[in-house]
């Protein structure tokens, strides 16, 4: 993997790293549901300038949370995404949109952001689907 850091698509500013979150805050942890998560925080990697969204409108949709969630860090210029786990329609739009997917349960964000810097975080394989109420 290359870094996230440095300058992103079409070499134009640096990477930012979305990162499905519990709270607006770089110590708040890691929301494992990448589309209903309560916030995406949008995270320079390298300065740790950080965007919130609240991302209210997605976790509330009666369908289509991950695809949404996908589209919002996409149009943020993320180009790889920390969460929990992703199903397989937000695995897919977030592939096309050539941004990767990587696990950070268990962390804070600025522990997840750290990791993926040194290169310590596993990526995501392909989202499964999910069990229980749709």
């Amino acid at each position: 993997m290359s870094s996230p850091g440095g300058t992103g698509p079409r070499g134009t500013r640096s990477a930012r790293v979305a990162v499905s979150a519990l709270g607006a805050s770089l110590d708040d942890r890691v929301d494992e549901r990448f589309g209903r998560a309560a916030f995406l925080l949008v995270v320079d990697p390298e300065t740790l300038a950080m965007e919130s969204v609240d991302n209210t409108a997605n976790r509330d949709a009666l369908q289509g949370a991950g695809l949404g969630a996908a589209e919002t860090v996409s149009a943020r210029g993320a180009t790889a995404v920390i969460t929990g786990h992703l199903g397989p329609k937000a695995f897919q739009a977030l592939r096309v949109a050539g941004i990767d997917g990587f696990d950070g349960t268990g962390k804070t964000v600025r522990q997840a952001i750290a990791a993926l810097n040194d290169g310590r975080l596993e990526p995501l394989a392909e989202g499964e689907s999910h069990t229980g109420l749709t």
